[in-house]
């Protein structure tokens, strides 16, 4: 790739996902876009070429690429899990509008496209524990039903058309650089910062709840190694398992406590994430991803969280 459009770059993966390809592609090459550009924050606005974009009019998208003479997309336009069970018809529509639009707009102007899947794209008939690579895929969330079909229709495109789509499953991901967006797991998140700031956390999940993890760094690595992957190794495109590490809340909070041997949690069910954390895996396969393009996450729970109080406790105090 020599000219990228991010989309979705006011998230939490696009605000870190631009400013590191741009460290590799080069600031003028990497095209940064938002919904909303106020959500975009300064690095981004001042280090490179920005735009409005709304990812569910196709026009706005192809104009963008063809303008910069556009050869890579990244698609990050989604609503998240929690919040699209709150609105269905929302999460359906900005989820698949943004990537047919994508996939039409990549097959047209020859493109390479990169959507993310989701852990929550497995339902209650897959295996818990070590999912594989290939397993039944029976979602009941929308926001799952909308990746299991993203899946799909890339694969589609790979295989009619020869668009070079590509995309991981991520876990859930923790970060200290943007707060969470309705997501599932944000809890994982959202107990650094009470730790940080020295408040009492209040846990959605219940304490034997496990889920797959992963920290920022790994996943923008993730997302920009796959695309740069040899294509003549990928056996799979849409989509790989990709994880770092995997816990219960009870664990995080002990890890936590190490550095923080005051701070308290406490648990109160949210029942709508709760029901969706129970869909989910406890962990997943990532064996194809290591073995095809050679993902490697360096971080792990301890590493983490040093590195997550360390970077919280520069920005909030």
């Amino acid at each position: 790739m020599k000219n990228i459009l991010v989309l979705g770059s006011g998230g939490q993966i696009g605000s870190e996902l631009t400013l590191k390809l741009r460290e590799i592609y080069g600031a003028a090459n990497v095209v940064a876009t938002d919904l909303n550009p106020n959500r975009l924050t300064q690095q981004i606005k001042d280090g490179g070429p920005c735009h409005a974009c709304d990812a569910t009019d196709a026009k706005q998208i192809a104009q963008i690429v063809a303008d910069y003479k556009i050869d890579g997309i990244y698609n990050l336009v989604a609503i998240l899990s929690a919040t699209a069970e709150k609105n269905p018809m929302l999460g359906w529509n900005v989820g698949m509008g943004a990537l047919l639009n994508c996939l039409e707009v990549a097959r047209e102007y020859k493109a390479a496209l990169f959507t993310p899947s989701s852990i929550g794209a497995f339902g209650p008939g897959t295996p818990l524990n070590g999912t594989p690579q290939d397993t039944i895929q029976r979602p009941r969330t929308i926001y799952g039903v909308t990746k299991v079909t993203g899946e799909l229709l890339s694969d589609y495109y790979f295989s009619r058309y020869g668009v070079d789509t590509r995309s991981v499953r991520f876990p859930g991901l923790i970060s200290y650089v943007m707060p969470p967006g309705g997501g599932t797991t944000d809890y994982a998140v959202d107990i650094y910062y009470a730790a940080v700031m020295g408040k009492k956390f209040v846990c959605p999940l219940s304490k034997e709840t496990q889920l797959d993890m992963m920290y920022m760094p790994d996943a923008i690595d993730a997302a920009i190694n796959i695309m740069e992957a040899d294509a003549d190794k990928l056996i799979h495109r849409n989509s790989f398992n990709v994880t770092a590490m995997h816990f219960t809340p009870e664990e995080i909070y002990a890890e936590i406590r190490k550095h923080k041997p005051d701070f308290i949690m406490t648990y109160e069910s949210d029942p709508l994430k709760q029901a969706i954390a129970d869909l989910w895996p406890n962990w997943m396969d990532d064996s194809c991803a290591r073995k095809e393009w050679g993902f490697a996450p360096k971080y792990d729970l301890p590493k983490m969280t040093v590195d997550m109080l360390e970077k919280l406790s520069e920005k909030l105090l």
